[in-house]
């Protein structure tokens, strides 16, 4: 274990930054979900709000699994790999709620898309210079 890995301050302050924010989209997410059921129950058409509602859950689940393993190895060079593989997951997951809204009907927003794949691009960055 290398104790000043060269990117393991960005990795852990990233990681710390993805972990609040998952957990929050996982608690307004399970919400979003159940209002989702709600309007269902009402006769609303759901098919694309219940797909938001799954992609917004399954990216809280992985922003907050990236965190925790940003966290947990920012000083282990071996695990960066990992810690990118997670990371492009949270871009990739991003860049999907982005089309997302636009199929839904939504205009197409590049400051939402930069936002979004702000903190997993600075999380990428911590992991790959923390690489041995």
């Amino acid at each position: 274990m290398q104790e000043n890995a060269k990117g393991s301050t960005l990795l852990k302050v990233t990681g710390i930054l993805m972990i609040i924010g998952g957990a929050i989209a996982l608690i307004f997410s399970i919400l979003a979900i159940a209002g989702i059921a709600l309007l269902a129950a009402a006769g609303a058409s759901s098919g694309l709000l219940y797909a938001a509602g799954a992609l917004a859950l399954v990216s809280a689940v992985v922003e907050l699994v990236a965190g925790i393993l940003g966290v947990a190895n920012c000083k282990k060079p071996e695990k960066a790999k990992t810690c990118i593989v997670w990371g492009v997951l949270c871009a990739l997951l991003s860049v999907a709620s982005v089309v997302l809204t636009v199929v839904g009907g939504g205009d197409f927003s590049i400051v939402s898309l930069l936002l979004g794949l702000a903190l997993p691009v600075l999380y990428i960055i911590g992991a790959a210079t923390n690489k041995a």
